[in-house]
């Protein structure tokens, strides 16, 4: 999963000219199949972002194989950010594919009464399974009338992911359980194993890429995070208070590298071996395999993050308004069943959001090849994503989360105070989001 979706960076809201629009174009199609022959041939175009794993996993040849009247035609946007703007014209303006992905920062607002219409509801499409889900990603995606508009394709339980050989030069235990132990239940002391690590630490290295991550997974991890009873509430959110005070701690420490993470200097730092650790949602696998090369192969090790919490996920949704809605679902249906989700963890890392890949073979068992090929790194996945407990989110968590994330560089990058940043971050909030 390269460049996974997770990028925070703010995107236009939709307005309430769009959103006028939108239903009116989200309510104006009947939502067949576009032909009453089932073996018409038809193209279904699947609009994603980053990397799902699908096309790599040759899901999609097989998909066509065993139906020959169909084809599929992947429309990738490198950018969550770009995808989601992109997406947000077209709703209100025409020529939405015929499965759309949505990341899990959007899907408050896509189950709103405002964007909900413009999607078919997946809990009827034939052969669902919904007890087969993780039930709060099921509920994700699921609007307050019982309509669900996407079925989940992944999840991002958290591990920490990290050089043992930096680990063993600044005298730190390499072997994943030992280092699991060094901060088990406490994101304070993978903080405190910072400071230890700096102490002793290689000429030029870090122990952290960015406390931008340490702060996503902190609150990634609370029940608490920007959202208190439908209203946004990041003031009094102890996710929010605990994420920025520990993000802050990190570096007056010294112990971070102040990385913004899938920048460019960010993908260099990791085939430079700059740093030791990076907060590791599932998807993150693949980007360090791809940015560390060759060079730096068996050098990366796994382990439990301090604190089970999602970072990611996305879900695959039917408009409405498509040409061929049955056969739309069908294939959503299909991809998002656990033989599948499994297949695409294999290749490309993505956790299954479908709880019964978890005890099929190649998921529970898996091992990386390249990150701690001794690690258990499927069963410690699995189970972090089994132990989240999810939080309220509303339309704006991934504005917000992105806010605050850009908060934390402005301490790493522009050598702000803690209050000067928090000051600029609740300016920016409330002139663009509140």
């Amino acid at each position: 999963m390269s460049m996974r979706r997770r990028s925070r960076r703010t995107a236009a809201l939709v307005s309430a000219a769009a959103v006028t629009t939108l239903l009116a174009t989200g309510c104006s199609s009947s939502g067949g199949s576009g032909s009453d022959d089932p073996n018409a041939k038809i193209t279904l175009s699947v609009g994603d972002f980053g990397t799902f794993g699908y096309k790599e996993a040759g899901l999609f040849d097989e998909y066509t194989k065993a139906h020959p009247n169909i084809t599929i035609k992947e429309n990738t946007t490198t950018q969550e950010g770009d995808y989601w703007t992109s997406l947000q014209t077209r709703l209100s303006g025409g020529g939405l594919d015929d499965i759309q992905a949505l990341e899990v920062s959007r899907i408050a607002l896509a189950t709103s009464d405002q964007l909900s219409s413009a999607f078919s509801d997946l809990s009827k499409a034939p052969g669902v399974d919904k007890d087969a889900y993780l039930p709060w990603k099921w509920q994700q995606a699921t609007t307050a009338q019982g309509t669900t508009i996407g079925l989940g394709t992944d999840v991002g339980p958290m591990a920490i992911c990290y050089r043992q050989d930096l680990f063993q030069a600044a005298g730190l235990p390499a072997d994943p359980a030992a280092v699991s132990a060094l901060w088990a239940g406490d994101w304070a002391k993978y903080v405190e194993v910072g400071r230890q690590f700096q102490a002793k630490a290689p000429k030029g290295t870090y122990f952290m890429d960015t406390a931008s991550g340490l702060y996503n997974g902190v609150v990634s991890s609370s029940p608490e995070q920007y959202y208190k009873n439908g209203k946004i509430d990041y003031k009094d959110s102890a996710g929010v208070r605990d994420g920025w005070k520990l993000a802050t701690d990190a570096v007056r420490a010294g112990t971070t590298q102040g990385l913004k993470e899938f920048d460019t200097p960010w993908q260099t730092a990791f085939s430079n071996s700059t740093f030791a650790t990076t907060v590791c949602p599932s998807w993150q696998q693949a980007n360090i395999e791809k940015f560390s090369g060759p060079g730096n192969t068996g050098k990366w090790n796994i382990a439990q993050a301090p604190a089970a919490g999602n970072w990611g996920g996305s879900f695959l949704a039917v408009p409405a308004s498509g040409k061929h809605v049955a056969a739309a679902q069908e294939l959503v249906v299909w991809l998002t069943a656990p033989e599948q989700q499994a297949r695409v963890f294999q290749k490309v890392g993505n956790i299954p959001a479908n709880q019964k890949a978890y005890t099929l073979a190649g998921v529970t068992d898996f091992t990386n090849p390249y990150i701690g090929p001794k690690a258990p790194t499927g069963q410690i996945f699995s189970t972090a994503a089994k132990a989240i407990k999810p939080a309220e989110t509303g339309p704006h968590h991934g504005d917000l989360h992105g806010a605050f994330s850009n908060g934390v560089l402005l301490m790493e990058q522009n050598h702000k105070s803690s209050d000067e940043a928090w000051g600029a971050t609740l300016k920016q909030i409330e002139s663009s989001i509140q």
